[in-house]
């Protein structure tokens, strides 16, 4: 299927979220890169917090590991990814950013995948909040693919992810500066105190007369501001709270005994975010019932961001599976 033939955004009409919001249309763009579709295997991406579908390419976000001769080559696979409806894209925005849950976005990309007439894809791979609906995409629709990829994720948000979760919250809705404050506040817990060691040694911006921390902060909050929306930072927030694939439903086992799919967990040893111990607290878990579960960590002083950073790592780590 050539890409011209598809129609994008995809619109889904009368979607009603678990929270019980209708929304009469919904638009879902998205992006394909390598071969066309159901001429060679397909492998979802799902972006992050304030990622988008455009995985590779002039201004994609994972070149170091899509396109080309990388490790998902785009000379053998086709390569699919959605971006979540309301993160800032296209015209469209969300509001009413609570009627949404990690499991709505997971319910609105298996839709996508319906519409495209894909019945079975090779990998989801997901950073984050991307993996976390990976996770929830796998619990809804246990054959949807043969590998599970989720790096630097959880099948569920931590009460300590959730409470950084509800201080971003309340950064976006009670600051004068909300997307850079919140960017301030998340980028301590996208990196550690040994990245930030690492990279600063306590050194001073000499025309601001500040620490360079301060500046690269300050920077970081300013770059983000000038690219991104205030509803879809609430909005992927939002998201990023409520992964949760037993929410509502059965257990851990229950859902998990359902699937065949290989499950490939990535941790990074430093992530403050979605830390080492609650992933290997998973992969423990999953042996219990299931051979074709396996773990493996990255090692990095740049904490969560690791999975954005340390490609070669990455690139070892999934050479196997592609």
């Amino acid at each position: 299927m050539k890409l011209e033939s598809l129609p994008n955004p995809i619109i889904l009409q009368n979607f009603t979220t678990e929270s019980g919001a209708l929304y009469n249309s919904l638009p879902l763009s998205f992006a394909l890169f390598g071969l066309s579709l159901h001429t060679a295997p397909i492998v979802l991406v799902n972006h992050a917090l304030t990622g988008n579908a455009q995985v590779t390419g002039e201004n994609g976000w994972w070149n170091d590991l899509i396109g080309e001769g990388k490790t998902i080559d785009t000379n053998k696979y086709s390569v699919l990814a959605f971006n979540v409806p309301g993160n800032g894209n296209d015209s469209f925005s969300i509001e009413n950013y609570k009627d949404f849950t990690a499991r709505d976005i997971a319910r609105i990309f298996l839709k996508g995948i319906e519409i495209l007439k894909i019945e079975q894809l090779y990998a989801i791979i997901g950073g984050s909040v991307g993996g976390g609906i990976a996770w929830e995409m796998l619990a809804l629709e246990p054959n949807i693919t043969k590998h599970l990829i989720p790096i630097a994720t959880d099948w569920k948000s931590t009460d300590w992810m959730i409470a950084n979760c509800f201080l971003q919250e309340q950064i976006l809705n009670n600051s004068s500066k909300p997307i850079e404050d919140a960017r301030i506040h998340a980028m301590l817990c996208y990196r550690s105190p040994e990245s930030f060691k690492e990279k600063f040694q306590r050194t001073i911006n000499q025309d601001l007369l500040i620490f360079n921390i301060e500046s690269w902060l300050a920077h970081h909050g300013d770059k983000l501001q000038k690219r991104y929306q205030l509803a879809s930072y609430k909005l992927m927030n939002q998201l990023l709270k409520t992964i949760d694939i037993t929410r509502n439903g059965e257990d851990f086992q229950t859902l998990m005994s359902k699937t065949k799919a290989d499950i490939h967990i990535i941790g990074i040893d430093s992530d403050l975010f979605f830390t080492p111990k609650e992933n290997r607290e998973t992969f423990q878990e999953l042996k219990k019932f299931k051979d074709n579960v396996f773990y493996s960590e990255i090692n990095s002083v740049h904490g969560h961001d690791a999975f954005l950073i340390e490609y070669k790592q990455l690139d070892n780590l999934l050479a196997a599976i592609f």
